[in-house]
């Protein structure tokens, strides 16, 4: 059974009206009636209060939407990782991009565009960085695991632990390179603008 229905059914058998339900567990009338057309899910302060005044176990009340819950859950946080990544991503191309030509045609501006740009894709980057160590996911076979649902077994998870020292250097040695080459690469290609 599902919560909407649940709370319909027990709404109904204490012969209680939206309104007067939305008035014991502090919310609006209109809440009530978002959850009971599963428009979306009551907190838990809201669960707690809903299974004190039903009088039913918390299990009861929401017996069947704990899966539902779950996933939308982790989608949501699924999707908040993956724009945080995003961002990050676009940000850090346009940072390195960017940085050579605005230090030269901006002169002190320019630099301090730069920094201010470098800050907001560190920011994105803790943030990335903090979700990838909450969820206990490194290496890019964990990410790619994770992104998709899934979790790997004890043996590739041991395998991909034991890599995690050696991809952090390369990982790090490749990213100064390659910011290294486009530095390169824009000055040489402005020179003539010099």
């Amino acid at each position: 059974m599902e919560l909407n229905t649940q709370i319909k059914k027990y709404r109904a058998k204490m012969n209680l009206s939206q309104e007067e339900l939305a008035e014991k567990v502090f919310v609006t009338r209109q809440t009530i009636s978002n959850w009971e057309n599963s428009k979306n899910y009551p907190d838990i302060h809201s669960l707690l209060l809903l299974s004190s005044l039903f009088n039913i176990s918390l299990d009861q009340l929401i017996k069947g939407d704990i899966d539902i819950m779950k996933e939308e859950i982790k989608e949501s946080e699924l999707h908040k990782f993956n724009r945080n990544g995003s961002n990050f991503t676009i940000l850090l191309i346009i940072t390195i991009i960017s940085f050579v030509p605005l230090t030269i045609f901006l002169n002190i501006y320019g630099l301090i565009i730069s920094i201010i740009l470098f800050i907001i894709t560190f920011i994105y980057s803790l943030k990335v960085e903090r979700f990838k160590k909450q969820n206990n996911v490194q290496t890019y076979k964990e990410i790619v695991a994770f992104t998709e649902g899934k979790r790997l077994d004890e043996i590739e998870k041991n395998q991909e632990y034991g890599k995690r020292p050696y991809q952090q250097i390369l990982l790090m040695l490749g990213s100064a390179l390659i910011t290294l080459f486009i530095s390169l690469l824009l000055l040489w290609l402005l020179k003539p603008f010099l």
